[in-house]
């Protein structure tokens, strides 16, 4: 197949990592990707290996005509047989621009932020109605969207999954130096939060429940591995808290892998996520996560199996899930049943394979009728 990829920019979240991901490895199974993407913000283009090319249309205002004119001229150039849209956004490009390819999107996202979103997101509408195919991360997200009117001509759940060779859990010696490194005791109990930091990671939430977690006798102390717009206010919160040591926020990292080795737990407080690659790559580290109860994280997560969940927003939840976790034989526990799961249920081969049927259908469709078939409806 010939697949160019189209994605808001490149910048540091879990819908450019996966698509990334996705270039990367479906040209190693010799697919020919390219990937464009619209806004001027290359920050993970050093991870793209794959992609035959990479263009920015720099675009500098929401609807740019004239990075609008530079797409169509890329497909019109490449002729490809399938072009990826990866959330709404750029599905409107690609919709004003897909020539005589196959239109597919992939969806990452549940959450709206304001009535703006809302409303806007009542105008993508008939760009989903106008795709060969959407592809959501999880069925609690296809039926949240689909009960809201959005859906394509056909539609797919494909769950994501990690490289479980790559996403190996580190030797115990390994991960005691990197806690030395880090400044952290050998009985500290360590909780990391592997995030971009703004809002709807709800990151507050942690430093709550680490003040709780100390005053109640634990060593609890929480890593942020990553940066963001909330980093300020976490520190803030930490020092009126009085437990400004306790908490450490390492800045982005490109290989957290280390990092994550260096915690004994790992909590996802997020007020929205979809599908959580953050969550699979510990998981498949062997830490336990205790993620919100929120999106597919009771697709992802067996709760008291081989994670926990707890209702959004509640810190005393999210404090009692996280005191049991200090107990290290149920960690280890856990933390195995957590890399089995990724090894059995969610491993980056199942998730390509997946990918690369649904794609095939639809440009196999596109060679033998020229136009694919009329809408058939939300399921």
């Amino acid at each position: 197949m010939k697949l160019l990829f189209l994605t808001a920019s490149l910048s540091h979240g879990g819908a450019e990592r996966h698509t990334v991901t996705l270039v990367n490895k479906l040209a190693e199974r010799g697919h020919e990707c390219h990937l464009a993407y619209i806004k001027d913000d290359a920050a993970q283009l050093e991870r793209l290996r794959g992609a035959a090319s990479a263009q920015c249309l720099h675009a500098r205002r929401y609807l740019d005509l004239k990075a609008l004119q530079t797409l169509r001229r890329l497909v019109r150039q490449l002729a490809p047989t399938v072009l990826v849209a990866v959330n709404q956004y750029a599905l409107l490009y690609a919709s004003l621009a897909r020539h005589r390819a196959a239109l597919a999107v992939t969806f990452h996202s549940t959450f709206m932020r304001n009535a703006k979103e809302r409303l806007q997101m009542l105008a993508y509408r008939p760009l989903f109605w106008g795709a060969d195919c959407a592809v959501f991360m999880c069925e609690a997200q296809r039926r949240h969207w689909v009960q809201r009117g959005v859906f394509a001509r056909s539609n797919a759940v494909i769950h994501n999954g990690v490289d479980a060779a790559y996403w190996q859990p580190a030797a115990a010696r390994e991960a005691a130096a990197v806690r030395r490194v880090l400044g952290l005791a050998e009985d500290d109990y360590v909780i990391g939060m592997p995030a971009v930091l703004r809002p709807e990671k709800n990151p507050l939430l942690l430093v709550h429940a680490i003040e709780r977690l100390r005053h109640s006798g634990l060593p609890a102390r929480a890593l942020m591995i990553g940066d963001g717009e909330m980093r300020p206010a976490v520190e803030e919160l930490a020092r009126r808290l009085g437990i400004a040591q306790a908490v450490s926020v390492t800045g982005l990292q490109q290989d957290v892998r280390p990092f994550l080795a260096a915690c004994d737990a790992v909590a996802l407080p997020s007020i929205t996520e979809t599908f959580s690659l953050a969550a699979l790559e510990a998981m498949a580290l062997g830490r336990p996560v205790v993620h919100a109860q929120v999106g597919g994280a009771a697709e992802l997560i067996r709760h008291a199996d081989d994670g926990f969940l707890f209702p959004v927003g509640d810190g005393a939840a999210l404090a009692g899930r996280l005191a049991e976790l200090a107990e290290p034989g149920l960690r280890r526990r856990m933390g195995a049943r957590a890399r089995l799961s990724v090894e059995t249920r969610f491993t980056e081969a199942a998730m390509l394979d997946r990918y690369e049927a649904a794609l095939s259908q639809l440009a196999t469709t596109r060679s033998k009728h020229g136009n694919l078939r009329k809408p058939a409806g939300a399921h």
